[in-house]
């Protein structure tokens, strides 16, 4: 085998082994939502404590991403991604095996928070692997078949917990092992670069930002069950963007910081974040809405309902491939614009059929959509770390990460709340048009909000599937409106032609 044939196969172990390990870390952000009332049943675990079983993993992920991005760059990238790798699974294998009786909660929450842990000390790590293997010439197709496969497995968590909770609930936690075994061997055998930048770690900076991005994110997610007229809710969200600006005043006078601020004055890294964040307020809502709107507006069983996510990934892979070699050659702006208008068209397209209650209407339109998001995200991705210094891939990949967690987080707050509210309004419509007193129609109507679909999906009554299709209508509409804005900003802040990195 020549010198370059070899040197393409360990490039692409690689990747195949860095592809399995963070996608141990997409499928648990949503595969615990599907098994949610097996655990909380078996388990005895109140609504609190099976919320914080789901909270706990993201916020963790979230709070320490920068912390594992600053680690990957100093210790070695493969050491992290190693250590990460173990870190994970151990707490995905002692989440499985979470005792029943009085221990059952503080057990579980803790050791998805480790989880979290685990997985933002592995991810930043691997994608800097995956960046330090290819050129730039060709990273953006590398890094197209990385986001768009790991992307893509955020669909697939919800249809793999559906399945796996006919056997056991357990085993969402377990089916990590033998993913997490197959990325260690192959790490083994490509041996990737273990590049590393000695230093010392900024542990002040560390003590700001994880409260600071903690308490922030935490805010935005309990924001549709607080209320926004809560005072936790701003006293959450206040606190933590506080902290966080004082963890950027005191970064920009650290010596070694955590995280090095001045990366934002390149116009095209803090234009891509921007443009990232926005973009995430669509990408993982989308998810738990479609989800939601299978179950409770067409009646489809847990299972059934995470496969027409399927619809939206195969959209997503296929246009991931064709944006990544649209960025080799042109530059980042012509597939993030062309994404977000296909997104934004997707998504108008499928608001005005969800009132149908006709799955097969919808179908192209979640590919149509699908794609849209599969042309741009991973390119902007790609773009913003293509503008950091080569010593510091790890850091700007934390950077990213926690700018796209921000954007989801209040995503899901703000269009968790308009979901909330329209079905509320409709169900009162509803009721009041039946005869039933405009007081009681009401205090109904905010009951029935507030249940999500609970019971059997087979009892829901055809008006209540009706009036929340109309509110997944209204989601859409924003959701389009925001992929608008985002390619806005793109075509107005993007360079037109690709920029030397």
């Amino acid at each position: 085998m020549s010198t370059r044939e070899s040197v393409g196969t360990s490039r692409g172990l690689a990747l195949t082994a860095m592809i399995f390990a963070v996608a141990m870390t997409f499928i648990d952000q949503t595969i615990v939502s599907v098994a949610a009332p097996s655990i909380q049943s078996e388990l005895g675990l109140t609504s609190t404590g099976i919320q914080w079983a789901i909270n706990a993993y993201l916020l963790a992920l979230a709070a320490f991403f920068a912390y594992g991005g600053r680690l990957a760059d100093t210790m070695g990238h493969r050491r992290m991604v190693t250590f990460g790798i173990v870190v994970f699974t151990a707490a995905s294998a002692l989440c499985g095996l979470t005792p029943t009786g009085g221990l059952a909660e503080s057990w579980l929450v803790t050791f998805r928070a480790v989880q979290g842990f685990g997985g933002a000390l592995m991810y930043p790590a691997a994608l800097a692997i995956v960046i330090n293997a290819y050129e730039l010439k060709e990273r953006g197709k590398a890094l197209a078949l990385f986001f768009g496969i790991a992307g893509g497995l955020t669909a697939v968590g919800p249809a793999l917990g559906g399945y796996l909770t006919l056997w056991t609930w357990r085993a969402i936690f377990w089916v990590n092992i033998p993913v997490a075994i197959i990325a260690l061997v192959l790490v083994v055998i490509a041996k990737p670069a273990n590049e590393r930048r000695p230093a010392p770690m900024d542990y002040r900076g560390l003590a700001l930002i994880v409260p600071g991005v903690a308490l922030s994110v935490f805010g935005f997610q309990q924001a549709a069950q607080w209320g926004w007229s809560n005072p936790l809710t701003a006293l959450c969200i206040l606190a933590g963007v506080v902290l966080l600006v004082i963890f950027v005043r005191v970064e920009r006078h650290t010596t070694s910081p955590l995280m090095d601020v001045t990366i934002f004055r390149d116009r095209i890294f803090l234009a891509q974040n921007v443009i990232l964040a926005v973009a995430m307020m669509v990408f993982v809502p989308i998810f738990f809405f479609a989800s939601e709107y299978s179950q409770i507006a067409l009646r489809f069983e847990a299972s059934k309902a995470s496969l027409t996510l399927l619809y939206f990934f195969i959209g997503f892979v296929v246009a991931a491939q064709i944006g990544g070699r649209m960025l080799d050659r042109r530059g980042a702006r012509r597939p993030i614009v062309l994404g977000c208008a296909l997104a934004c068209v997707g998504l108008v397209l499928w608001a005005g059929r969800v009132t149908t209650l006709q799955m097969g209407q919808q179908i192209w339109c979640i590919v149509l959509a699908g794609a849209g998001m599969g042309l741009m995200l991973g390119q902007s991705n790609t773009d913003a770390l293509n503008q950091a210094p080569s010593t510091s891939y790890g850091e700007a990949t934390g950077i990213t990460q926690t700018v796209r967690n921000y954007g989801a987080s209040l995503g899901l707050a703000i269009l968790g709340t308009i979901q909330v509210s329209v079905f509320q309004a409709q169900v009162a419509t509803s009721l009041i048009a039946q005869g039933v007193p405009s007081g009681r129609a009401h205090s109904t109507a905010t009951q029935i909000s507030q249940l999500n679909g609970g019971g059997s999906v087979k009892s829901i009554p055809p008006f209540i599937q009706l009036d929340f299709a109309e509110a997944t209508r209204t989601v859409l509409y924003v959701m389009a409106g925001i992929m608008g804005f985002a390619g806005l900003l793109a075509l107005r802040w993007l360079p037109r032609h690709r920029t030397p990195a």
